[in-house]
Parts: C-alpha cells; sequence; structure tokens
C-alpha cells in the first residue's frame, strides 16, 4: 500500500485529501508546517509528498528544498497543492522543479489522476 504524506495546515484541505486517498487505498501521513513534512519524509521515505505552498513556519518551496538536498528522499515525487494559482506563482512552483501542480479547492479527477501519475 503506498503512503502519501500531506503537507497542509487548513483542516478541512487535509481531511479532504486524506479521506480522498484512504478511500482509494493509500496509507497518509499528515504534517501542518513545513518543518514538519519535512521531518516526517526523512523518517517515512513516503512513495509521495502533497505540499501545500502557503505553510507556518518555511514555505512549502522551502521544504520541498529541503526533502530534495537530502540523498534519502531526492527522488520521492513532490507536488505542490496550493490555492496560488496566478500564472506567476505557477510558473515559480514550478521553476522550483516540483513534479506536479494542484490547485484548491481540489478537482477529484485531477487530483486522484495525478497521485496515480506519481506513485
Amino acid at each position: 500500500m503506498k503512503l502519501v504524506l500531506i503537507v497542509e495546515d487548513n483542516d478541512k484541505n487535509m481531511k479532504l485529501a486524506r479521506d480522498v486517498l484512504q478511500v482509494r487505498g493509500y496509507r497518509t501521513l499528515e504534517a501542518a508546517t513545513g518543518e514538519d513534512g519535512v521531518r516526517l519524509a526523512l523518517e517515512h521515505k513516503p512513495d509521495l509528498v502533497l505540499m501545500d505552498i502557503q505553510l507556518p513556519g518555511i514555505n512549502g518551496v522551502e521544504a520541498f528544498r529541503r526533502i530534495r538536498a537530502n540523498a534519502t528522499t531526492a527522488r520521492i515525487p513532490i507536488a505542490a497543492l496550493t490555492a496560488s494559482v496566478t500564472p506567476t506563482d505557477r510558473g515559480e512552483i514550478m521553476a522550483a522543479g516540483f513534479d506536479a501542480f494542484l490547485s484548491k479547492p481540489i478537482n477529484l479527477k485531477e487530483f486522484l489522476a495525478t497521485v496515480q501519475r506519481l506513485v
């Protein structure tokens, strides 16, 4: 069973992502800050990380960089999961090297297709 780490500080968004993934047979880990996301990624080496960008503490881009900087987690696919959907935001996020971009509110069909593609 594939493990997905969800890094999200909004309880409703976290619950939706968790519930949708668990119904589809994925195991989930949850973090509400960028620092916790990095720590859990290093500890558990999930099959996929879904990373919010606007987080308390370090933001999602910095958390992404820290996960990628570690040799043991550098190859884990990381998808940005964010409400920042202006063309400039999207360009900056993709330029950072994220494997995918998912906008909020979540489009369930796109969300599940992206998760399946990345794991």
